[in-house]
């Protein structure tokens, strides 16, 4: 998988969180539930291994996905097309709205911030392509065409 250095340091964030507080804390909960007594009929108890489980489980994965992380060099990318990591400035012919998106990893999509996934059909249609070009893309709603207006690194 290829992240951004902004998103791989995201997930070693999450990362940490999870190992230094939060299996602290359950492992707090594990001790308390024992403290109770017979724990064959201690519900909080089990609740509480449960957890522990699933958040061990998610540690294993996280470690495993930074571990296999590509890390995309920003500096060798071409300026000319628009690329993974590009951000494009778009027009759409019909009513002449103006966009900005960044095309990221599918991970680290967020539309609100204005970062789109290069697997979106927006962001397909628009990989590869030079300031000045109008393309087709088929969404959702039906095909609709965009012109690229600008592309920012």
């Amino acid at each position: 998988m290829y992240y951004t250095l902004e998103g791989l340091n995201k997930l070693k964030a999450e990362l940490d969180q999870l190992v230094s507080v939060e299996r602290p804390a359950i492992s707090q909960q594990i001790a308390e539930a024992r403290d109770k007594g017979d724990l064959s009929e201690n519900a909080e108890y089990d609740a509480a291994k449960n957890a522990q489980g699933m958040l061990e489980l998610k540690i294993s994965k996280l470690q495993e996905v930074i571990r296999n992380a590509k890390i995309i060099d920003e500096s060798k990318l071409d300026n000319s097309k628009v690329l993974i990591l590009s951000t494009v400035r778009i027009k759409n012919t019909k009513n002449n709205a103006s966009m900005t998106y960044t095309l990221v990893p599918e991970n680290e999509a967020d539309l609100k911030a204005g970062k789109i996934s290069v697997n979106s059909p927006i962001a397909k249609g628009l990989l590869g392509k030079s300031v000045g070009e109008t393309v087709e893309i088929q969404v959702p709603a039906g095909k609709m065409n965009f012109e690229i207006v600008e592309i920012v690194r």
